[in-house]
């Protein structure tokens, strides 16, 4: 297992006045001393059942190569950065992909410029080693952190320089919502991302109480915001916004130039 020490500090927060790389926590985020799971005595048995179960190892592979594996574990430690987090603590991403995936499992409809899901997984990994070998004439896993996330910003921005044939196969703004969403769903499913947000989980049977203005319940605790910046490695901090390219229109218009 990797060590607090192993970690590159380049790839840690940075405090924005000094811009020292700020020290991975068990619990990051502006809730200090939450736990979500401190509260399971006041769920039902199935509530409890569904929730602890999120805290076990998982599963062995059961679509993913190794290799695979190794590739969507690099492309989602960019989606959804974990390195403020202890090792032990951080939260397994790509593991549910594989189940998702291996079971076939669809939100329940798929947009007309996207293949199946398993699919666009693998033909979107072929892009992205073809976007690296044109930017820096190496495969994805073999780019350093940072060559990694300009490869990426070029998908975000919906302006990949290579794999034309397979973005005219799908969309390429899709693709990139499809593994935002999966990043999205692993890591916020996870009881320890609710008590970075301050979620107080479940209020089943108990119920929330304090739904006026806001206020926590007794149970959780109010936010203490701390200001930090983005790592040395990272480009987040040179990332337009991307939401008008997901507009229909917008669609419509980009695949019209392919």
């Amino acid at each position: 297992m990797k060590k607090h020490s192993d970690i590159d500090s380049s790839r840690l927060p940075r405090h924005p006045a000094t811009g020292e790389p700020l020290t991975p926590r068990r619990t990051p985020g502006y809730y200090p001393g939450f736990s979500t799971l401190s509260q399971n005595p006041f769920w039902d048995d199935a509530t409890r059942r569904v929730v602890t179960k999120r805290l076990e190892p998982p599963q062995p592979l059961k679509l993913f190569s190794a290799e695979e594996f190794e590739f969507w574990t690099a492309v989602f430690a960019h989606l959804i950065p974990q390195n403020d987090r202890t090792v032990e603590r951080q939260i397994p991403l790509v593991a549910p992909l594989d189940h998702r995936l291996h079971m076939n499992q669809t939100v329940g409809y798929r947009f007309e410029t996207m293949p199946q899901d398993r699919d666009a997984y693998r033909l979107g990994r072929e892009a992205l080693n073809e976007e690296a070998r044109q930017q820096h004439e190496s495969d994805f896993l073999s780019l350093s952190y940072r060559q990694q996330d300009l490869v990426l910003k070029t998908i975000h921005d919906g302006e990949p320089h290579a794999a034309k044939e397979i973005w005219s196969r799908m969309s390429v703004h899709r693709f990139w919502q499809l593994m935002m969403g999966d990043a999205i769903d692993a890591y916020y499913a996870h009881p320890w991302a609710w008590d970075e947000i301050g979620f107080g989980g479940p209020a089943y049977p108990r119920a929330y109480t304090r739904l006026e203005r806001g206020e926590p319940e007794p149970w959780e605790v109010e936010e203490k915001r701390y200001e930090w910046g983005s790592p040395e490695d990272a480009v987040s901090d040179e990332v337009q916004s991307a939401a008008h390219v997901h507009t229909e229109a917008e669609q419509h218009k980009w695949n019209k130039k392919l």
